[in-house]
């Protein structure tokens, strides 16, 4: 059946129906190790594994029994091919697994929803794998029904992000699009207030009132807040930090912010 492409990366069906991209089904793990501890986790759902032509012997005989322990299917392809779907070529050790990630879905498949999330955070520019991974485990902990990672100009969704994240991003509320404005304009259009925190900004996240649905753009760790999101933001809040410290690191600054969310009650999550 014919497919054609839509403007937020995901395909049509001759149908109409929207068909999801894998990117945005599955979070892929490269690499022996992480390969094999994601076939060993009970908890997880591997969609399956994709060994290069090139590994041959104990390695790829180690890797096939623990596919047909879990009832997961091997497929083979050149190593070309895995560099590619890995995203790391140095890394990959020629083996990779689709990990089902139940919670991922499209932004705009999310906004849409008859439920859509309450409350969203949005990376934007945040390229340190271990903010990404910490951001992620702390927004699920808090029960933020969203997070926004876009797929350009943000760590990609790889081991990386999972380890320091401690496992939480394969069911973290991970919401995709193409990127941070992109996502900015979807949010401001479906009726989100859109707030960005700052360091030298007036309004105290601790004391402003939040309309029924809101986003939190977080900025990168060295540029900040990209200019193409500034020009869509409607406010920007600041953590009050009475002591001699300019700035937050990232990850701290979504730690605040999450469980002051918690602290105001409600669940943020419908």
């Amino acid at each position: 059946m014919a497919e054609r492409r839509s403007g937020n990366g995901s395909s049509r069906n001759g149908t109409g129906e929207q068909i999801v991209s894998p990117k945005d089904r599955f979070l892929t793990v490269y690499g022996r190790k992480p390969v094999l501890e994601a076939l060993a986790d009970p908890t997880l759902d591997v969609d399956k594994v994709i060994l290069a032509d090139t590994v041959r012997g104990a390695s790829a005989a180690e890797i096939q029994r623990a596919a047909d322990a879990s009832g997961v299917p091997v497929q083979r392809a050149s190593a070309h091919r895995v560099k590619v779907l890995a995203g790391n070529g140095k890394q990959d050790q020629g083996v990779l697994a689709d990990v089902v990630a139940p919670r991922m879905r499209p932004l705009s498949t999310a906004l849409s929803a008859g439920r859509p999330p309450t409350r969203v955070l949005v990376l934007d520019g945040i390229t340190t794998p271990a903010n990404v991974g910490m951001i992620l485990r702390t927004a699920t902990a808090a029960g933020v029904g969203g997070i926004v990672v876009p797929r350009r100009g943000v760590a990609a969704l790889d081991p990386l992000v999972v380890k320091a994240s401690a496992g939480v991003a394969f069911r973290a509320p991970v919401l995709r699009c193409g990127s941070a404005a992109e996502a900015v304009g979807m949010l401001a259009d479906a009726g989100y207030g859109v707030y960005a925190l700052g360091a030298s900004t007036s309004g105290s996240l601790f004391d402003t009132d939040l309309p029924n649905r809101a986003a939190f753009v977080l900025g990168g760790e060295t540029a900040g807040v990209s200019e193409e999101v500034r020009s869509q933001v409607t406010g920007w809040l600041s953590i009050p930090m009475p002591g001699e410290v300019e700035s937050l690191n990232v990850s701290a600054a979504a730690a605040v912010l999450c469980f002051e969310l918690v602290r105001r009650g409600g669940k943020s999550s419908h």
